[in-house]
């Protein structure tokens, strides 16, 4: 008897024997049975459909039927995953975690059935905080439950898994660390050996991309897939994990260009990979899609447009193959593996020499990344998507400098420049736009969910002294408010980055007399935009082996004190090779430049910069780029767009001087500085034990300066920036939790615009923190300042605002004024002195005061002469 008679039978018997009702649990159950007999799209409905039926029904609901709906969800996940749906796997995943934790529920392994399979889609969609978080989280439950069912099988499971995090993530390192270290010290089994040594293999072969293909990485990925092999081709049902590695030495002898032994290890690999019993649709399409890779690198171009194409049948079931047809937007979903086809094919139309529609393929990827990314709630993940999308946008930008030279039509570099902009500074705007519609539960849900990852952080800097149970409970209520956060980002419309008025900025430059140059850092060139005189062009830099390293020599003269007063004339000879390489204008009609950096560029200190060598010692007589223009910074074309005019209305300051006085911290002109604001400048000061966060916190939003004068440091690879508060140390992300919207943060203290950097969002330093807070204006430092100098370079700026000047004007003239102050001694005048400081933000200077008594007695006169002459007719 078929299974389908066999639920007619029992059916038909409940008729019989006159049964009425079957409770929740039990109907749940039956659908979930029905649904796993014959899992296809059609059924998949219906358990969704029995779901809702639960959902409707308003009676309480026992903790039996809770874990029935978390069983369901389980089940409809994992079919959603074989029939590719990965989005839609996810959300069930998460709906049951979610239940599960929120109904304290018990009786279900949740690690196997739930938590590992989400971690693993987590990672395959770039969702790396979430993935780590949930993986970390079931390692800690296998850790800390007595006698854990298959205790080493999961914690075996949670490492390769955790690896393949950190590969996919970037973290190559502590990926071959984590492998390494397992091989070395674990009782692993065959098949365990054969796996990590496959996935090491993989990290070794990363690595050597990162440093350009370094033939020691590459043997060592050669040596660690060779011995997965040996491990696992006598072991039984192997044959996905046999495959994988002979994918990957194909991959291997593809960078090397040895095709045809990359040809037979990807055959031996489909092979194995055929003998695998209903592989997982996306592990079907992977398999395409290296395959399509390796033809495409063969210049056999016909012949990977048919695999794309498969894929693409696949994972779109109404997409046609017929010739040169793109899928339709509205039939896309989030999913990585569908974009990277998308952008094989567009790599392909290049090779055919049919741009256009290359940009269309384009396109169409950066829609699945902008859906990818609307899914995600981390920064960090965020900001790894966001670079995979810089990679595209340098190929689209070159493409339309080459139509533009073809058909000499602006269109395209306005275009160009608009997929430039998109990624500048995105997570940023994203944010900030963000927090400015949220609702009161989503503004209370990201403080906590930021929060949270400050308190894992800090834990995590005392190294061996951290608390696992501490990171361990950080890192599941995290997850928790993930969820929830996610659940109402999920309902609100998709916010797009909306995208920038081009000629509203031209014309805004013209009224303010100033022009742009717009940086845009790739992985071959270094794009730059001049927008001026209501016109945009476009030049690029060849980024060779010698270009940046000649930037980076003349950053390298700021590193301390003494490395520009050691070698003056080595300063004025790499100060004006940075100069050419930038390609940076002459002096002309506008005196106001806007840059907006990317990359190492956030670090230089553009007026310092020598337009014409000399071989005078003396700094003052020095031809530096700060005489030609008069220069701020921007973190976009859109921030600089919408920054208003100053207010006019009288300055308050918000002063916090820690000073640290009898300490190894104390900063002596730090009092200096404070005594010579305070007398030009009503407002509060936070001195020595006052000078505490919570002081500033509580009053930041009252004033409109902050200027805070003490220690910051930019932090390393590991560490995050941080500043210094007289009671303790804040990193940057905690700046986040604040409520202000100053007219200017002035943070007169070391390194406050270093960070850990990342293309096109710049560095995650104590600056950024206070943008991310609600600062638009901002002047901050690049290094380490010293303490007399800055008193100085203070004291002058805050007189020349009082002077009404605008913040931008006061910063420019203060560093002429500093190279004229013939107290200042020249050792002193060296640019590392005057150049520290930066000035982010707009340009406008202060609105005109106005004059409403002027204007009231003028209105009097005004009656009063009307009354005379009509009096004087009558």
């Amino acid at each position: 008897m078929t299974k389908r008679y066999c639920y007619f039978f029992f059916f038909f018997t409940l008729i019989l024997f006159g049964q009425k009702d079957v409770n929740p649990e039990e109907a749940i159950y039956r659908a979930i049975d029905v649904f796993v007999a014959n899992p296809n799209m059609q059924s998949l409905q219906k358990l969704s459909a029995a779901e809702a039926n639960f959902w409707k029904n308003s009676k309480s609901k026992t903790k039996e039927e809770w874990l029935a709906i978390v069983v369901l969800n389980c089940n409809k996940a994992y079919y959603e995953n074989q029939l590719g749906q990965t989005s839609s796997s996810i959300k069930s995943y998460e709906k049951a975690w979610q239940l599960y934790q929120k109904k304290k529920l018990q009786g279900y392994d949740i690690i196997e059935y739930c938590l590992k399979p989400l971690g693993n889609l987590y990672t395959i969609l770039g969702d790396y905080d979430s993935a780590e978080n949930t993986i970390k989280q079931y390692f800690f439950i296998v850790n800390t439950t007595p006698d854990y069912p298959d205790a080493a099988g999961q914690k075996f499971a949670a490492i390769l898994n955790l690896s393949n995090v950190y590969q996919s993530s970037g973290k190559n390192n502590q990926a071959i660390e984590l492998l390494e270290n397992t091989l070395k010290t674990e009782k692993l089994s065959t098949i365990q050996k054969g796996v990590l040594s496959n996935n090491l293999g993989n990290a070794y072969l990363l690595s050597s991309k990162n440093i350009l293909l370094i033939r020691n990485s590459d043997d060592k990925a050669e040596k660690a897939f060779n011995a997965s092999i040996q491990y696992l081709k006598d072991e039984k049902n192997q044959s996905e994990t046999l495959s994988n590695s002979y994918r990957n030495l194909a991959s291997l002898y593809r960078q090397r260009q040895q095709f045809d032994v990359a040809n037979r290890y990807f055959e031996e690999a489909e092979k194995l990979f055929l003998e695998i019993q209903n592989p997982p649709i996306r592990k079907k399409t992977k398999l395409y899609y290296d395959k399509a890779v390796l033809l495409f690198d063969q210049k056999k171009y016909r012949e990977s447009d048919e695999q794309i194409k498969t894929i693409l049948s696949i994972l779109l079931p109404n997409y046609t193959t017929a010739k040169n047809t793109l899928p339709y937007t509205n039939d896309l979903y989030p999913e990585t593996l569908l974009m990277d086809a998308i952008d094989l094919q567009a790599e392909i139309f290049l090779k055919q020499n049919k741009p256009k529609k290359a940009l269309e393929a384009f396109e169409l990827s950066f829609y699945i990344e902008d859906l990818l990314m609307n899914i995600m709630v981390y920064e960090n993940a965020k900001i790894i998507t966001q670079l995979r999308a810089r990679n595209r946008t340098e190929k689209c930008i070159s493409i339309y400098e080459n139509l533009y030279f073809k058909e000499k039509k602006t269109s395209y570099l306005l275009r160009a420049f608009e997929l430039a902009e998109k990624t500048k500074s995105g997570i940023l705007k994203d944010y900030l736009a963000t927090v400015k519609t949220a609702s009161s539960e989503e503004k209370s849900l990201l403080r906590q969910l930021q929060n949270l990852n400050n308190e894992i952080v800090k834990e995590q800097q005392k190294g061996s002294l951290a608390s696992i149970e501490i990171i361990n409970k950080a890192i599941r209520k995290q997850n928790e408010v993930m969820l929830s956060l996610k659940k109402i980002q999920f309902e609100k419309d998709y916010l797009d980055a909306k995208k920038i008025d081009t000629e509203a900025l031209l014309s805004k430059l013209e009224k303010q007399k100033a022009f742009m140059i717009y940086y845009f850092m790739g992985n071959e060139k270094m794009y730059f935009f001049t927008l001026e005189d209501q016109k945009i062009a476009l030049n690029y830099i060849n980024i060779t082996h010698t270009a940046i390293p000649k930037i980076v020599q003349f950053i390298d003269y700021f590193n301390d004190s003494n490395s520009i007063n050691n070698d003056i004339s080595g300063y004025n000879k790499y100060g004006k090779i940075a100069y050419d390489v930038l390609k940076l204008p002459k002096k002309n009609n506008y005196k106001n430049l806007i840059i907006v950096p990317d990359g190492i560029l956030n670090f230089v200190p553009f007026e310092a910069l020598i337009t014409e060598e000399s071989n005078t010692i003396n700094f003052a007589k020095m031809h530096y780029f700060l005489n030609d223009f008069n220069i701020a910074y921007n973190n976009s074309a859109s921030f600089y767009l919408n920054s208003s005019s100053l207010s006019s209305n009288e300055k308050s300051i918000l002063g916090v001087f820690p000073i640290f006085e009898d300490t190894n911290f104390e900063l002596t002109y730090s009092k200096k500085e404070l005594q010579s604001i305070r007398v030009n400048f009503q407002g509060k000061y936070l001195e020595n034990s006052a000078a505490t966060y919570a002081n500033f916190k509580n009053n930041a939003a009252q004033y409109a300066i902050l200027h805070l004068s003490t220690h910051a440091s930019s932090g390393d690879i590991e560490t995050p920036a941080s500043i210094k508060f007289y009671d303790r140390e804040i990193l940057y992300s905690e700046l986040y939790g604040l409520t202000i919207k100053p007219d200017l943060v002035v943070l007169s203290a070391c390194e406050t615009g270093i960070g850990k950097l990342y293309k096109a969002e710049g560095a995650m330093s104590i600056a950024r923190g206070f943008q991310l807070a609600g600062a638009q204006n901002l002047l901050f430092s690049l290094w380490k300042v010293n303490d007399y100098t800055t008193a100085v370079f203070m004291d002058d700026f805050y007189q020349n605002i009082k002077n009404n000047q605008s913040y931008f004007e006061a910063n420019a003239n203060v560093k002429h004024d500093f190279l004229n102050n013939p107290d200042i001694t020249n050792a002193k005048k060296s640019p590392y002195y005057w150049s520290a400081f930066v000035y982010y933000g707009t340009i406008s200077p202060p609105e005109k005061p106005t004059n409403y008594i002027v204007y009231f007695l003028s209105f009097l006169g005004l009656i009063g002469l009307f009354l005379i002459f009509n009096r004087y007719r009558k």
